[in-house]
């Protein structure tokens, strides 16, 4: 038997950030809007499968692929994938399942389907349109922050950025915490002001160097955000990008990432 898109205990903790609704008129109401946890279902098989909104199949019952796209749009500006992934981390916290010891950086690119806006040349691609996800996880690749650039954007250009976008994740007694001991990165994070600047910050950074011998050590170590890459990446969504706004890929992209924490979470509760 099939799993359902959107499990009852993802519903539970989803439901309450959700904005209200708003007020119905008294007079010709109107049509009634479509149930919040149907448009959800519909999102979901989007951001699995990839296909086009107007491709979502009406027998579903999760009204249509614009009122499906309204409703994403809407709670990405308000905020309700952002506070979904707090509340995700602050659980997983507080069932001792985020290993800072160290954390892991990392980027991969994928292609955009005509030029989105602020896409640009991806390298890997022959120069045709593309983004950049970066991705910084903890030891075990547990995402704690996600972000999107341009393809052509260097990725040293994020590493502070991403460590300093790094939640504040409660969930056990005490300050909410925020900062791993050590920082792992290949080469492409190779910079002496960057090392500088996380050892101010109490961070040790672990970052291989260029033109050094062939293999940093450090596979063993940054597998775990490759990991976490390939299943953010098995969204067909994120994987080719359609969407031609910043705001729609940031919406998708931050709901693959809260969704992985989820499985995260119904691993340590097993």
């Amino acid at each position: 038997m099939a799993k359902p898109l959107l499990q009852d205990e993802l519903w539970q903790r989803i439901e309450p950030l959700l904005p209200p609704p708003k007020p119905r008129r008294f007079r010709f109401p109107g049509r009634k809007p479509v149930d919040n946890r149907k448009a959800l279902t519909g999102i979901l098989f989007v951001l699995k499968t990839g296909i086009p909104w107007e491709d979502l199949p009406q027998e579903m019952g999760c009204g249509s692929g614009m009122t499906c796209w309204r409703r994403l749009r809407d709670w990405q500006e308000a905020g309700v994938w952002d506070r979904l992934h707090d509340v995700l981390l602050a659980e997983l916290r507080h069932a001792d399942q985020i290993d800072w010891s160290r954390a892991v950086v990392d980027s991969s690119n994928v292609r955009a389907m005509g030029a989105g806006e602020d896409s640009g040349p991806n390298p890997t691609d022959r120069g045709r349109p593309g983004y950049k996800h970066h991705l910084l996880t903890d030891a075990s690749g547990v995402p704690l922050v996600a972000d999107i650039t341009a393809a052509n954007v260097a990725d040293i250009n994020e590493l502070v950025l991403l460590v300093n976008s790094v939640p504040p994740i409660a969930g056990q007694p005490g300050r909410p915490r925020r900062r791993p001991e050590r920082l792992q990165g290949d080469r492409a994070y190779d910079s002496e002001p960057h090392r500088r600047h996380l050892r101010r910050r109490g961070i040790q950074p672990v970052l291989a160097k260029r033109n050094t011998k062939h293999g940093s050590g450090l596979g063993v170590f940054r597998w775990v955000v490759e990991r976490t890459f390939s299943w953010l990446h098995s969204f067909r969504k994120l994987r080719v990008v359609t969407e031609k706004t910043m705001h729609m890929q940031y919406a998708f992209l931050n709901l693959g990432v809260a969704i992985i924490c989820w499985r995260f979470l119904q691993t340590s509760l097993c």
